[in-house]
């Protein structure tokens, strides 16, 4: 027998799991004909544009899309630099963002997450640095990593219990404009190791093969989360139902598996889980 999956959204009405009438959405919803959705395409494999047509791809990329179908709102990609998403939010310029951003603390103020992915930053470095091979290896020297993330905080907080509590010295981080430039710093010499999310060390390994090595595992646990003013509770509980639904099918699931990135999978969706 085929079966129908529903679910419950927030204005009491049953929607069904593989796509979402427009007349079952609630008002504030059925409003917007189109959900602008911030994302900067440099971070694969969450996000990035197809080298070969330029067009923007990647697991997060494909949850919009499948979000927008089942919701049916067009999806407005809008590239905004990480630094002024939250802001994006605030002043309404933006209805969310799923550009694989940590749910912190800091900006739950500002913006509703829907976590849908879990990792941690990690260190690695080239194969060429035959004297680091370990994380306590990096004590003392320059570890590159996004400036706009978490990870520089992170990285410092890692330092001081394993490098400084041990009498070794500090590592030096180094801001960087991305975790791109910070890769290409670390193949100049200019840095001796970089720091970036362990879901996208895997892809990078792949892409320039035998030139990078892991150091470790993730130091640090994140949620990542799909963020949304607070005020707008029909989206939040709209996304929260179909993502929801995504997981029940197995669609989610097909959609990390496709970029190597199922390690990840939540079980459950929550909100504002991030410390």
């Amino acid at each position: 027998m085929k079966k129908t999956l529903l679910f419950l959204f927030s204005a009491g009405v049953l929607l069904n799991a593989t796509t979402v009438a427009p007349t079952a959405v609630a008002a504030e919803l059925v409003q917007k004909e189109e959900l602008k959705v911030a994302m900067m395409p440099n971070y694969p494999p969450l996000e990035f544009k197809d080298p070969a047509t330029g067009q923007l791809t990647g697991m997060d990329y494909d949850l919009g899309m499948e979000i927008g179908k089942r919701l049916n709102r067009k999806i407005s990609w809008q590239e905004i630099g990480f630094e002024q998403m939250v802001n994006a939010i605030a002043t309404k310029r933006i209805d969310m963002i799923l550009s694989g951003m940590t749910d912190t603390k800091a900006r739950q103020p500002v913006a509703t997450f829907v976590d849908y992915y879990h990792s941690g930053p990690q260190f690695y470095t080239t194969v060429a640095h035959t004297e680091i091979n370990q994380m306590q290896d990096l004590c003392g020297k320059k570890v590159g990593t996004s400036r706009r993330t978490t990870f520089p905080a992170e990285i410092a907080a890692w330092s001081q219990a394993n490098c400084e509590a041990a009498g070794k010295p500090a590592i030096v981080v180094v801001g960087a404009e991305g975790t791109a430039d910070a890769r290409t710093q670390l193949r100049q010499g200019r840095i001796e190791g970089v720091v970036q999310g362990s879901e996208t060390l895997p892809y990078i390994m792949n892409l320039e093969k035998e030139t990078y090595k892991p150091l470790g595992k993730a130091f640090a646990y994140q949620v990542t989360g799909m963020g949304i003013a607070k005020e707008d509770t029909a989206l939040i509980d709209g996304v929260k139902s179909v993502l929801s639904a995504m997981i029940a099918d197995g669609t989610y699931l097909r959609i990390l598996t496709k970029w190597g990135m199922q390690d990840g999978a939540v079980q459950d969706v929550t909100l504002n889980g991030g410390k």
